[in-house]
């Protein structure tokens, strides 16, 4: 698992069918002291986030599995919204 942040949203034209009726969000990696890492992967929305949201970040076989049951091609896929309580 990793966590990141959203920072924004791709549109497609054309998706595998069983991709359609989910999103596709640009995550930005951090690290648990909430500092950038600077690397960006595109995932698979399974939790509804919004821009600026952090989130759980799964990625391959149980990034294919969040998606069940249509196993797609999906290498990454947010799992958990994050709450930072202080």
């Amino acid at each position: 698992m990793l966590i990141g942040k959203v920072t924004g949203n791709i549109w497609a034209t054309r998706k595998k069918d069983g991709l359609s009726g989910f999103k596709l969000m640009i995550v930005e990696l951090i690290n648990p002291c909430e500092q950038e890492i600077g690397q960006s992967l595109v995932a698979v929305d399974t939790v509804g986030a919004g821009i600026g949201d952090l989130v759980l970040v799964a990625r391959g076989g149980a990034a294919r599995k969040a998606i069940h049951p249509c196993e797609g091609p999906v290498d990454a896929a947010t799992v958990g919204n994050m709450e930072v309580s202080q």
